[in-house]
């Protein structure tokens, strides 16, 4: 049989799109509910490697965020095993989200995984303007995420995350997060759409602690040495503690507080109306203060109820917020 060539012009004609079809022809990857149903059924089957390969070969603009948290760590040694099969394909890129108080083992161990891992191309990103704890504290005050946690997850995290997804044109992102885990992951999808349309994968999904240890020893995978000292979970150093026998594996994550996610895995929406709050409580603060200088027998008091009520319309109107919902 001989090699058959379409033109591009009579593949047009055609009626039918490819890879070859412009852009604006083609839908983006798009699941229906009975869809995902299906794929989850399906994928929650397979092997967490296997899950890797689908995604590979089945996702654009795929990227791995890690916090190079144990179960972060399997998926990138068993991508590293995935790209010696298919040596011609790209290698998927890793996202970190450095907030500035990581602790230092963390940092040691990405050194380590860098060396381990040279083909893993990763993308760093901090708050928004800043470079070091001493900056983000001169910027925010000292111990944010005590007394504001929603600004802190939103600049030290929800922020950073979003610009990192439109700087890459990130369309799908793979997660260490696992049902083991406990909290609101317990009954965690393989795959998962978030309001944005963000597709999120979690390969490791179905796996316990003891199986992501047994693959860490098996495959002389490197790890933060805090998981030494009874850390199952790391994250800040100011947020996290080690966990005691019997706890669930999170348990050292913000103890004490109702609080489960750092906030990148909740709804965009939350920080949206957090924003939006915000920015409402500062315009009904300014209002207040120009309203305290209009005193009797002060220039200001002169002012017509109507100028006074322009002030008022013009202080609470809404604004406009820069964020994906």
């Amino acid at each position: 049989m001989g090699l058959h060539r379409e033109s591009s012009a009579s593949n047009v004609e055609s009626g039918y799109a490819s890879g070859a079809s412009s852009t604006a022809s083609l839908p983006s990857v798009v699941f229906t509910k009975q869809h995902l149903k299906f794929l989850n059924s399906t994928l929650n089957n397979l092997s967490p490697i296997d899950i890797l390969r689908w995604c590979k070969i089945s996702l654009p603009n795929l990227y791995q965020t890690t916090a190079f948290g144990i179960s972060g760590l399997v998926t990138l040694d068993m991508l590293s095993k995935i790209g010696a099969e298919t040596p011609d394909l790209p290698p998927i890129d890793a996202i970190f989200l450095d907030t500035t108080y990581h602790f230092q083992e963390t940092h040691a161990l990405i050194e380590k995984t860098k060396a381990r891992y040279p083909n893993v191309h990763l993308h760093i990103y901090k708050p928004q303007g800043v470079d070091t704890t001493a900056e983000f504290e001169a910027k925010y005050g000292k111990e944010l995420w005590k007394t504001d946690d929603n600004l802190y997850d939103w600049v030290a995290k929800v922020e950073p995350a979003q610009r990192a997804y439109s700087d890459l044109s990130v369309g799908a992102v793979l997660t260490g997060r696992r049902r083991s885990q406990g909290a609101k992951r317990d009954s965690l999808d393989i795959i998962e759409v978030d309001e944005a349309g963000l597709i999120k994968i979690n390969p490791l999904a179905s796996w316990s602690f003891k199986q992501v240890q047994e693959y860490i020893k098996a495959n002389d995978v490197p790890y933060n040495e805090l998981l030494d000292r009874g850390y199952k979970s790391v994250g800040d150093w100011h947020s996290t503690e080690p966990v005691k026998e019997g706890e669930d594996e999170r348990a050292g994550r913000w103890k004490g507080q109702e609080k489960s996610e750092c906030g990148i895995h909740n709804k965009r929406s939350k920080y949206a109306i957090y924003l939006m709050e915000m920015e409402q409580k500062k315009q009904q603060e300014e209002l207040a203060a120009r309203l305290e200088k209009v005193e009797v027998g002060s220039p200001e008091s002169e002012k017509s109820d109507e100028q006074v009520e322009h002030v008022s319309e013009t202080h609470l109107r809404p604004s406009t917020y820069a964020i994906e919902v």
